[in-house]
């Protein structure tokens, strides 16, 4: 589906775009929700013509919402064999990489995911490493606040942190603890994300989104934006 130009959007209520804080995927800095995805989400909106509301909520509540409440979508989703009936999803906006991060200064044998079935593993509440690793039998750990991990596997709380970044870029984990404290142990899955939009939304309004989105990477607008974010973590 292409976009014409002038073409008139779909009569319906404002969509609810809800985020959680993940620098420098989405954040709000003074007020107003930016980010490389916040970014790529707005401009995509504003091609396709839909009214919207957006918000930085904690993960749990934002994504809880989308599943819960009409015309309601969160990003960044992970899309998963789990999850894709639960949604309509417009996307995919990135991908990323699962990590099993461990301490630096301790020896670990493990090369593939089932190494670390005798292995406690800390997760964020409610997040698709949460839902993959216990699915799987995992001895998993989940945190109310991803920002607690770090700190139980310096402590021995944990045995691993599992968490997601993009393309191997681990400049984000450096704002909670020294980044030479805490290295990485395996990659243990690759997954694509994704705006994910509760079902009331019309296939129509999906469509048009979706469009919208090619319409931004055929022109270039998403290269600009993973550009002008990676230039900010650069002097963060």
């Amino acid at each position: 589906m292409l976009l014409a130009a002038g073409t008139p959007a779909l009569a319906a209520p404002p969509l609810v775009i809800t985020a959680e804080h993940s620098p420098p995927a989405s954040m709000k800095v003074d007020g107003q929700v930016v980010g490389r995805e916040g970014e790529k989400i707005r401009e995509m909106l504003a091609r396709a013509g839909y009214a919207y509301s957006i918000d930085v909520l904690p993960w749990k509540r934002a994504f809880t919402m989308a599943q819960r409440d009409p015309y309601t979508c969160v990003y960044s989703t992970s899309r998963t064999p789990e999850r894709e009936l639960q949604f309509k999803w417009v996307g995919p906006t990135d991908e990323a990489e699962w990590v099993l991060m461990g301490r630096a200064n301790r020896k670990y044998n493990v090369h593939t995911l089932d190494d670390a079935r005798t292995l406690r593993i800390g997760t964020y509440n409610g997040d698709a490493r949460d839902e993959f690793l216990r699915a799987r039998g995992f001895d998993v750990d989940g945190a109310s606040d991803n920002a607690a991990n770090p700190k139980k596997l310096l402590l021995d709380r944990i045995d691993l942190w599992a968490v997601g970044m993009r393309n191997n870029d681990r400049s984000a984990l450096a704002l909670n603890f020294d980044v030479g404290q805490i290295v990485p142990v395996l990659t243990f899955h690759h997954v694509k994300v994704y705006l994910a939009c509760n079902p009331s939304v019309p296939d129509a309004m999906v469509e048009r989104m979706n469009a919208a989105l090619d319409s931004m990477r055929k022109d270039g607008t998403f290269s600009r934006l993973d550009k002008k974010y990676e230039q900010w973590q650069a002097h963060k």
